[in-house]
């Protein structure tokens, strides 16, 4: 580099109107179609800066070194380097410029976030926009910190949403999803900043009104619809660089606003953003002024005599948004233009319009959304706001309140697939009924009857006449089919009980689920059902497992009955030899003797087999009812393990997910 004669320092000083250089190494300046007044540069290096038709090359600082950039944009004045000081004239500039300590005596605030702001020498002269600094960003402030009950309810919704991933669809869940994922982003940034957004219909003053916080012409104004295309930042402090690159604004629509003492320390700690009209006809105006919405910490809706009412405005922005009435501002502006009373009983209307919105209003101390009337063409009410914005600001409480706004908005949401002011779960009674129908569907009842039939069957052949039983076999192998009714196919009974089953399982299914949120009553269907496929193959297996094999066990009084009933048949044997072998002439004719033992064995072997069956009836139902109970309580563990263990833990989880949704809501179960 060349390093600048004082010939030529006064070549250009002549050239450029009053500029001043002391002891610079500099190269190639030049100015072409623009003033420049007041260059005042000191032991910096710089190099290639060029202004030619109005557009301004400027000069970025850092360490003593001087790097190319390019500015372009409106009128720039009062914008300073590291320890210089340039001021142009005609010149729209929106570029990139710093103050580091020590500069001129000033106390440095971190050139890289936003642009030096004016002096209060500077505000007598025609307003200039403050520009951003695109250097390295100041250190930022330290991170947020969310009171003990909101990280409470954030962890509850975490819980929420991870226990019910599986049993809701991830459209159910986004909402609370982008909640979780936007308040870990913004609990990250600084905690002594607060972004508020003003926002509002197109012509509602909402530009000139961020102009007149501001003290600075930054964003245009004009008749020509829209004028604001894009959102536009400024910053009242130093550390807020994260929150505005996580709003997506450019550098370019970054500015800073006129140094003003007072005004300035009034909102330390304020992002203002001026967004697009939300009526644009342009649809991406629309879509950036949703995007910014949901991501700033407040918002002030500024609205218009004329556009107060408007339905697109209450339908589609403060109705949906009655939640965050903490953080909101409604400001009517252009008052200037109503005569005598109006403005008060417009504001009034106002005021009815947000209630009915369900919008909480803060006019007695309460919380809720502050409603002012304005002009921002004359000021007048416009300290009114600065002094409710500041004491906002200063309370740093509104990204907590917009987050908890949040986390109400997504609990409000998920409402339906949580909540339910009917019991719900499976009775005693419920379950006590699905298992009789299963152990109906296998045929527990027929099962025990038909046990106790085998054990007086089987009794009887102990102790019954063998000539009864012979007669029985006899009948039976000779009684034609012809007439007889034929039993159920195995075929018939198997559909049967599969129908059973399914009604049985259909039954729970509609109990379990009555009263249940969709979601869940439709995950709790779903479990029975698939518990019930293979229920009547695995009944059917239990029963045979639990069916008593071979006969039934006989009781010790048995052989004592087997031996009276054959000490009838030997009676009946020897009565009826005596008399053959006395018409035969082989024995002495003597017929009371044979003809009473042959009486006592055809009355005694009858009553033996009726006293045994008579005493048989006992153990043989005792017996019928074991088996019954066998297969019952087979029958209810098999529908236990496969039924209603899964429906029951449908139920546990939705239970769980209840109470975590009461912790995100901070209600109790009662009120839901």
């Amino acid at each position: 580099m060349t390093a600048m004669t004082d010939q030529d320092r006064t070549e250009h000083a002549d050239r450029d109107d009053d500029a001043d250089a002391d002891d610079v190494d500099a190269t190639n300046v030049d100015t072409e179609g623009v003033d420049a007044k007041n260059v005042d540069v000191e032991d910096v290096d710089g190099e290639d800066t060029d202004t030619e038709g109005g557009e301004a090359r400027a000069v970025e600082v850092e360490d003593g070194e001087a790097e190319e950039v390019d500015v372009q944009g409106g009128p720039g004045d009062g914008q300073r380097a590291d320890g210089a000081h340039a001021s142009v004239e005609g010149t729209y500039a929106t570029g990139t410029f710093g103050r580091a300590d020590g500069a001129d005596g000033a106390d440095g605030w971190g050139g890289g976030l936003m642009a030096w702001r004016g002096t209060a020498a500077d505000a007598t002269r025609e307003p200039a926009a403050a520009v951003e600094n695109r250097g390295p960003g100041p250190q930022a402030s330290g991170p947020l910190v969310y009171p003990g009950p909101l990280r409470a309810r954030l962890e509850a919704l975490r819980e929420l949403v991870g226990l019910s991933r599986t049993r809701l669809d991830s459209r159910t869940l986004a909402q609370a999803g982008r909640v979780l994922d936007e308040s870990a982003a913004r609990r990250r940034l600084s905690g002594q900043h607060t972004v508020v957004a003003i926002a509002g219909a197109t012509g509602s003053g909402k530009s000139q009104l961020f102009n007149a916080l501001a003290g600075v012409v930054i964003s245009e104004t004009g008749v020509r619809r829209p004028t604001t295309s894009a959102p536009i930042v400024c910053s009242w402090s130093d550390g807020a660089l994260g929150l505005i690159e996580r709003l997506g604004i450019p550098p370019r629509l970054r500015r800073r606003p006129l140094y003003n003492g007072e005004a300035d320390a009034q909102l330390d700690g304020l992002v203002l953003v001026d967004l697009p009209d939300h009526d644009s006809a342009a649809v991406q105006h629309r879509e950036q002024v949703d995007r910014v919405l949901a991501l700033v910490d407040a918002v002030i809706w500024v609205v218009d005599p004329e556009k107060y009412a408007d339905a697109m405005l209450h339908e589609r922005y403060l109705r949906p948004m009655a939640g965050y009435a903490e953080v909101m501002f409604v400001v009517l502006n252009q008052t200037d233009r109503l005569p005598g009373e109006a403005a008060e009983q417009v504001l009034d209307d106002l005021r009815r319009l947000l209630d009915e919105d369900g919008i909480a209003l803060g006019e007695h101390g309460e919380p809720g959304a502050t409603v002012l009337g304005l002009s921002a063409l004359t000021g007048d009410g416009v300290g009114e706001l600065r002094d409710a914005v500041g004491r906002f600001v200063a309370e740093r409480r509104a990204p907590a309140r917009r987050v908890a706004a949040d986390v109400d908005v997504a609990a409000a949401g998920l409402r339906r697939v949580y909540a339910t002011r009917r019991r719900t779960g499976l009775s005693e009674e419920a379950r006590d009924d699905f298992s009789a129908r299963l152990a109906d569907a296998v045929g527990a009842t027929a099962a025990g009857e038909a046990a106790e039939r085998a054990w007086l069957r089987n009794a009887n052949r102990a102790c019954g006449t063998p000539w009864l039983r012979l007669w029985h076999w006899y009948h039976d192998r000779r009684e034609p089919p012809t007439g007889r009714l034929f039993p159920r196919t195995q075929a018939d009974e198997e559909a049967t009980a599969r129908q059973r089953v399914e009604q049985a399982v259909r039954t729970l299914a509609d109990r379990a689920s009555a009263g249940l949120p969709a979601p869940w009553a439709q995950a709790v269907r779903e479990a029975a059902v698939r518990g019930s496929q293979g229920l009547p193959e695995a009944l059917d297996q239990l029963a045979a497992r639990a069916a008593l094999p071979g006969r039934p066990p006989r009781p010790g009084w048995w052989p004592a009955a087997v031996l009276a009933q054959a000490s009838m048949t030997i009676l009946q044997v020897v009565g009826g030899l005596w008399l053959l072998g006395q018409i035969l002439g082989v024995m002495a004719p003597n017929l009371g003797v044979p003809v009473l033992l042959m009486v006592a064995g055809i009355v005694g072997g009858p009553l033996v087999e009726w006293g045994c069956r008579m005493a048989a009836r006992g153990p043989a139902r005792r017996y019928g009812t074991e088996a019954e109970r066998r297969l019952r309580e087979a029958a209810a563990a098999c529908g236990r393990a496969r039924v209603l263990d899964p429906v029951a833990s449908e139920l546990l989880r939705y239970r769980e997910v209840r109470g975590q949704y009461l912790r995100v809501t901070g209600v109790t179960a009662a009120s839901l």
